[in-house]
């Protein structure tokens, strides 16, 4: 298949210019939509839920919803508030309404739309001027921590301010701290007293000083809302229709806002994936996602499973990752169906130590660029920042430029700063150092140097700075022991050089470089490369990952990373930390099944699975009887369906089609009696395509009529029985009577 038929079949594999031309008309927005995206693009009315997979097309298609609303007269630009979770999306939102013709629609973050309803309605609502924001919460933290007479260091008051972070969002007053965590499963990063106590007052500080947080302005909001009805009114006659992107990603607090906005109506559309969950630690859940059909019985629910961002090979193994998931979110999963064209299969590669690792990746990574991938499209991605310094000194060492997302470089980060600092000290005036007496060799005294910094030889509990701190130490004892491997008579004053060299060759431009980013910082991106390396037990799922909720939140961040990748993927990890020592570790888990030689592959079909396809409010919600409707293939070539008419036939117009005409003319008189039993149009019995489906496959059974496009289960249940007479060549019974309750369904299939 040429890269032309690729965009002509395939309208989201387009390389278009970044200034389109706009829509001439509201149906011309719809061009290039998928069926599945074309329904959540249509679905204008009532509450919609879009369970959209990595790299199916959402933004695509709620942009589109929300233009073709615009376009169409249906909705008024100003009466749309779009939500979504970051500033750089919310902009790239507006930009695309913009060029589909829809300028006017409000696209924010949940805290930058509060932000502006309580700037507006302060002054009615409370009086005065809106307290001032605070841009960064931890030195306040810090004084109320003294306050406290409790002593935190710069990491410990870091994950301090997260707690207070997570409370808040989590809707938890500081005297139910330590029964919440508990409760969440939540491991403090020191006493939840001591949290507590400094979480009050950190609240009372902010009080006397008239300021408030990011968090005081969703809590704010919210409180504004719910006791000002008038206001609350005000705002909901202001914005009546909602969309809500990565849904499963929402707090509790967010939701109880969301829902305030609403009031009484229904008018919502929700984008999310529960597989992609990987923010719980946030206080981020996927229960509002999983339990939207429960609180709106007549939701409209599109399954978006057309993958065109990765080849077969890739989304094949994302398949398989889910495939060997446990727990609710993965009950929903979404079986992905690739719409590119076949490429390489994953490399699965395994090393004796991390720099080898590192050293082999690299020049994969070199050869990639050689054969003509760009280096800004190539990425490499870790579970910890940490892990970062082994693959930026791989990659300067055989000259690929490179870029950090999402954390600081290794040498810039204020632990190993200091640590150098200390180093550098001890280097000059070691021979009076007490903490140097009992080093015998170049690791231990670095290892002394460090544990005054808090290294000790097991890593600490939990996650958080606390986790990284220690293992931007660890890294650096660690090179130490390489080192002085390497170099057997090397002082400490070699190795402060040395680390400085190191520090000095990455300061080189990386506009266009390699990225290194971690798991998490790489949500929402992708690239037509991608390494994930350091896929070893304790790294993949982290140590710390303790239940089983934790491992499955571990196992989507796998998958999260596997499906950043387009064209190329590669999965790696080493047996042994350093060079000569022991191969003790073992791959992750998670690849048991997947990778060559680790038991059995995983099933192309997933049971359980959730295929692409529309479920309308009200029909078949016993998970039994429910049909679903997957993404469509022609049964004579094979290629993907993307025209409703020819999906109803499940096959390409221009293929050979074998006809039964004498059955399909015998069908067509039949659908005419019951269309004149019922004073109805004759397609609302069923369409002509439908009646050419069941005249080409010529049904035998139940099932296999209700595997047909546009046989829906009252269908089934009225007409089955006349149909297969029909089909064996029987006259029908005669069909029943009381039909007349189904003609908006009939008419739906129009």
């Amino acid at each position: 298949m040429t890269a032309a038929s690729d965009s002509t079949l395939f309208p989201q594999l387009s390389t278009a210019t970044q200034f389109p031309a706009t829509p001439e008309g509201a149906d011309a927005v719809l061009d290039g939509l998928d069926p599945e995206q074309r329904e959540v693009a249509t679905a204008l009315r009532g509450p919609v839920c879009v369970l959209a997979g990595a790299g199916t097309g959402k933004t695509r298609a709620i942009t589109h919803r929300i233009a073709y609303g615009v376009r169409a007269g249906i909705l008024q630009p100003s009466s749309v508030l779009a939500v979504t979770f970051t500033a750089r999306a919310a902009g790239e939102m507006r930009g695309r309404l913009r060029l589909l013709g829809a300028g006017g629609v409000q696209a924010r973050t949940f805290h930058s739309a509060a932000l502006r309803q309580l700037q507006f309605f302060w002054p009615k609502a409370v009086g005065g001027d809106v307290p001032r924001l605070l841009e960064r919460k931890i030195q306040l933290v810090a004084e109320a921590a003294a306050r406290c007479r409790i002593r935190l260091d710069r990491n410990e008051l870091r994950d301090v301010t997260g707690e207070i972070e997570w409370s808040k969002v989590t809707q938890t007053v500081p005297a139910d701290y330590p029964a919440a965590i508990v409760k969440a499963g939540r491991e403090a990063p020191r006493d939840p007293a001591e949290i507590g106590q400094i979480y009050s007052t950190y609240e009372q500080l902010k009080r006397d000083r008239g300021a408030i947080d990011f968090e005081d302005v969703l809590l704010l909001t919210v409180g504004v809302l719910q006791d000002r009805h008038d206001i609350a009114e005000q705002v909901r006659a202001q914005y009546q229709h909602f969309v809500v992107d990565e849904y499963q990603d929402v707090s509790p607090l967010q939701q109880r806002l969301l829902e305030l906005w609403l009031g009484d109506r229904d008018s919502l559309c929700v984008v999310g994936d529960a597989s992609q969950t990987i923010y719980s630690f946030t206080g981020a859940t996927p229960d509002h996602l999983l339990n939207f059909r429960t609180r709106h019985p007549n939701a409209t629910v599109v399954k978006l499973v057309r993958d065109y961002r990765s080849t077969p090979q890739v989304v094949h193994l994302a398949n398989g990752l889910l495939a060997q998931a446990r727990g609710r979110a993965a009950e929903h999963r979404l079986e992905l169906i690739s719409q590119r064209e076949a490429g390489a299969e994953p490399a699965y590669v395994e090393y004796a130590d991390e720099p080898a690792e590192a050293e082999g990746t690299a020049r994969r990574i070199r050869d990639l660029i050689a054969s003509g991938v760009p280096a800004s499209e190539i990425a490499v991605l870790f579970r910890i920042n940490a892990q970062s310094e082994v693959y930026e000194q791989a990659l300067a060492d055989v000259g690929v430029p490179y870029q950090l997302r999402g954390a600081e470089r290794f040498f810039e980060r204020p632990e190993v700063r200091e640590a150098g600092i200390k180093l550098r000290g001890a280097a000059r005036f070691g021979a009076n150092d007490a903490l140097l007496d009992d080093a015998v060799d170049l690791p231990s005294e670095v290892r002394a140097v460090l544990s005054d910094m808090g290294w000790t030889g097991e890593p600490p509990a939990g996650s958080g700075s606390v986790r990284d701190r220690w293992e931007s130490l660890a890294a650096l004892v660690r090179l130490a022991e390489d080192f002085a491997k390497a170099r057997p008579e090397a002082t400490l004053a070699d190795l402060v050089a040395e680390l400085d060299e190191r520090a000095n060759a990455q300061h080189a431009p990386t506009v266009d470089g390699v990225t290194l980013a971690s798991l998490h910082a790489a949500k929402g991106l992708e690239w037509d490369a991608v390494f994930l390396v350091g896929l070893t037990e304790g790294m993949m799922p982290i140590t710390y990952a303790k239940t089983d909720e934790q491992i499955e939140e571990e196992r989507r961040l796998l998958y999260v990373g596997v499906t950043r990748a387009r064209l190329h993927l590669g999965l790696s990890w080493s047996l042994a930390r350093s060079p000569g020592g022991r191969a003790s570790r073992r791959a992750s888990r998670f690849l048991s099944g997947l990778r060559p030689g680790s038991g059995v592959s995983a099933a192309r079909r997933l049971p359980g699975a959730a295929a692409g396809g529309v479920e309308r409010g009200g029909e078949a919600v016993g998970a039994g009887r429910r049909k679903r409707r997957g993404p469509a293939r022609c049964r004579v070539c094979g290629k993907t369906l993307t025209d409703a008419g020819e999906m109803k036939l499940m096959r390409c117009e221009d293929c050979p089609s074998d006809l039964d005409e004498g059955l399909y003319e015998r069908l067509r008189d039949w659908r005419a009696e019951q269309a004149g039993r019922l004073s109805q149009p004759a397609f609302c019995v069923f369409t002509d395509k439908t009646l050419m489906a069941i005249a080409e496959t010529v049904p035998t059974t139940a099932s296999e009529l209700a595997g047909i496009s546009g046989v829906g289960r009252r269908k089934l249940d009225r007409y089955g029985t006349d149909v297969l007479a029909l089909c064996a060549g029987e006259e029908p019974a005669g069909a029943r009577q009381d039909g007349s309750e189904d003609a908006a369904e009939n008419s739906s299939e129009k």
